[in-house]
């Protein structure tokens, strides 16, 4: 008999069970738990597993559509590119542990992500990030920034796939709590798509990779719960990564998924064997019996509830056909990985575990997952954000503002960063990080994939609805950007404590924004997470609904590129603008850091206007593509005149025409000789067209009626380029 400790209130509590759960605990089963029964409750009825505070709000999304192969629900979702192609992507939050461990956090959380894509028998052909970080005066965030770009790209890069795109804002709100997101997208054929099932009664369960250790127990649980003074401690709950143990897991299972031996397979992720195990027995309606002293370990005298909780790495739970079981141990010697032979799938819906014959659990299926607690909990409107005062004054040199906006840390370049990861491996990578969308090209066809990752904390936060459905149609710009229209989106939801009712709101309006736009612009959401309790104290970080959304064209490559070259005409696509509310501006320039409403959304004038770009970028028509968005059209255009200036004249000098942040827009440079073509797409799509100028010189200026801006290029670039390693070192 092994010996547990007593389950008292302060031990129930431990575990994140509050007294009414563990009362569905003890009904469901009509008995008290064991030690290790509680442990698994905890794990699966945890936030991050459950999503008990968010699932009535998802089901709101748009999941479908006429690509949509697989939807939410499996590790990741998969879309229909033709020819018998599909592409498969989800992205995935790993905040609590990046902010205790910053190196492995984001370096775990990359795996992690790895795994869920070649579980379904794809092979990963691109990464990307969406990082979220403190003050840059903060004690804590150049360590923070450092371990967690060193992490991301130390996996990645041994793992030899290209982080294509990826964005990175600071701000106070993520002092105590900074946001890592991953995503991963690969391919797979549609006829060779695996599923986290177990299939019928008598079907082997193998356990396959690294042994199990210590590392990461209870991390599930962590990371459904707001930090407090003690968050250092819980460095234990971190797992620890091994990306060449990695590589070889991914290259034993898909050598293994070419065979007919598969019935289906899970990543051990957050909550590790424990949730694997339960939710393909779930998906399947069957049971499971697992001999847990079977498990290969590399720690002595672990116990069930430490190997049933362990988040240990590099850990996948396959079921396979009986009478197959040898190929498995073949393919597995081969690749110089444990395999182990540890359970037999039943047919009557409990979850059982042996530890050396004796049962030390014993939970029926649907208990761990349907009876899991769903709440639909209260919600409180915040109230909408101060006004933007009517007697602001801008500044009188509106060239020296352009010039802090591009060295402000959301703007300014970011290479630091992404040089660290390698993105042109694979060599398939045509367009990388640093223009409006990544796009790779799948090999052998004419093809091309794009990826966009983004989030404005800052519009979510002055009004969540509208500042959510603004993120999904700058995304769906910014693949129009590289000649791409949408085929589907994986979102991750960064929010705060879910138990405070002005949280719960932003949360279920960011969702309805979210399913308004997409509805709007036909994008299915096809996967996604939840990240709550982005906590410290009393201190919540902006809501942050991260948007990685995945586009596709068949055709030539575009000759896209970031930068103007001389003797081109520029031009925006797209109406003035003049919208400051909730700006780069107001925060920047007059410490205005909530206030004012975000732009609104027109998405007649999104349709319009994305057709538009994409047959000019298809087309070879214009040379450069780029959207406005953070610091409005002028940063823009600065940003496409970061090696040959420009002389502009504009309707508006105002600083709000200048810096406002409305949506439906966007700078194009083309050569003159294409007028006539450039005129004749943007007339069939309704489009404004308002010709600005021509590129040459060595300076930027815009003129309205006079100079309003007038800066060196060498400036703009001095100032873009050399403020973040300056911080960053």
């Amino acid at each position: 008999m092994i010996a547990s400790p007593e389950i008292t209130p302060e031990v129930i509590a431990s575990h994140g069970l509050s007294p009414s759960e563990y009362d569905v605990v003890v009904n469901g089963l009509g008995r008290e738990p064991t030690y290790t029964e509680l442990g698994v409750f905890s794990v699966m009825w945890s936030e991050h597993c459950s999503y008990k505070s968010s699932r009535i709000h998802l089901k709101r999304l748009p999941t479908t559509g006429p690509r949509v192969v697989i939807g939410p629900g499996e590790n990741a979702g998969v879309v229909d590119i033709g020819d018998g192609l599909c592409v498969c992507f989800k992205m995935e939050s790993h905040n609590h542990p990046s902010y205790i461990e910053p190196y492995q956090g984001a370096a775990t959380g990359v795996g992690g992500i790895l795994r869920d894509v070649f579980t379904m028998g794809a092979r990963p052909i691109a990464l990307m990030d969406s990082l979220r970080f403190g003050r840059l005066e903060h004690p804590k965030t150049r360590a923070l920034v450092q371990g967690v770009v060193a992490g991301i790209g130390g996996y990645g890069n041994c793992m030899g796939i290209p982080t294509v795109a990826g964005e990175t804002r600071f701000d106070e709100s993520y002092d105590g709590n900074c946001l890592v997101n991953a995503f991963c997208a690969g391919l797979v054929h549609k006829d060779r798509i695996f599923l986290g099932t177990t299939g019928g009664p008598g079907n082997k369960v193998f356990y396959v990779g690294a042994g199990t250790g210590r590392d990461g127990i209870h991390g599930a649980t962590m990371a459904s719960a707001s930090f407090d003074e003690d968050s250092d401690e819980k460095r234990p709950t971190v797992q620890v990564g091994d990306p060449f143990q990695e590589k070889l897991l991914l290259e034993a299972c898909l050598e293994l998924m070419g065979m007919d031996v598969l019935v289906g397979i899970q990543d051990m992720g957050a909550a590790g064997m424990t949730s694997s195990s339960v939710e393909m027995a779930g998906r399947a309606g069957m049971g499971l019996r697992l001999a847990l002293d079977q498990v290969p370990m590399r720690e002595t005298g672990m116990t069930p509830y430490e190997i049933l909780l362990s988040e240990s790495q590099e850990r996948m739970l396959l079921v396979i056909q009986p009478g197959k079981e040898a190929k498995v141990f073949e393919v597995f010697a081969k690749w110089d990985l444990r395999c182990a032979e540890v359970g037999t799938v039943t047919d009557d819906g409990v979850w059982r575990c042996t530890w050396h014959g004796e049962e030390v659990a014993a939970i029926p299926v649907d208990i761990l997952t349907e009876a899991a607690p769903k709440y639909n909990r209260p919600q409180a409107p915040r109230g909408v954000a101060p006004s933007v005062p009517d007697d602001l004054v801008p500044p009188a040199d509106l060239g020296a503002v352009l010039l802090q906006l591009m060295g402000s840390p959301d703007v300014c370049d970011k290479r630091w960063i992404w040089r660290q990861y390698d993105h042109q491996v694979g060599t398939d990578t045509e367009i990388g990080p640093g223009l409006d969308a990544a796009l790779v090209r799948v090999k052998g066809t004419k093809k091309h994939l794009g990826f966009v990752v983004d989030s404005n904390g800052h519009h979510v936060w002055a009004d969540p609805y509208v500042g959510t459905a603004g993120q999904v149609a700058e995304c769906v710009r910014n693949l129009a950007c590289v000649g791409c229209e949408p085929v589907g989106l994986s979102d991750c939801m960064n929010f705060g404590n879910p138990q405070l009712p002005e949280v719960m709101w932003e949360f279920s309006r960011s969702v309805d924004g979210m399913a308004w736009a997409c509805g709007e612009l036909e994008v299915p959401v096809i996967s996604g997470n939840v990240s709550l309790y982005n906590q410290t104290g009393e201190a919540s970080i902006l809501p942050t609904p991260g948007l990685a959304m995945v586009g596709l064209f068949e055709g030539e490559r575009p000759p896209v590129r970031g930068r103007w070259t001389e003797g081109k005409r520029v031009a925006l696509l797209g109406g003035p603008g003049t919208h400051l509310g909730a700006s780069l501006y107001l925060r920047e320039v007059h410490g205005l850091r909530k206030v004012g409403s975000p732009p609104p959304v027109d998405f007649d004038v999104e349709r319009r206007l994305n057709q538009a770009l994409r047959a000019l970028v298809r087309g070879g028509i214009v040379e450069v593509a780029h959207d406005c968005s953070d610091g409005g059209l002028a940063v823009a255009l600065a940003e496409c005149a970061l090696e040959v200036g420009a002389e502009l004249s504009l309707d508006d000098g105002s600083a709000g025409a200048l810096f406002g942040e409305d949506h439906g827009r966007a700078v194009i440079a083309y050569d003159p000789s294409r007028e006539a073509e450039v005129r004749a797409v943007v007339e069939a799509a309704g489009v404004p067209l308002s010709r600005l100028g021509f590129t040459g010189g060595d300076r930027l200026v815009l003129l309205a009626g006079g100079p309003v801006v007038d800066v060196a290029v060498a400036d703009l670039r001095d100032r873009w380029e050399n403020t973040f390693p300056a911080w960053a070192g």
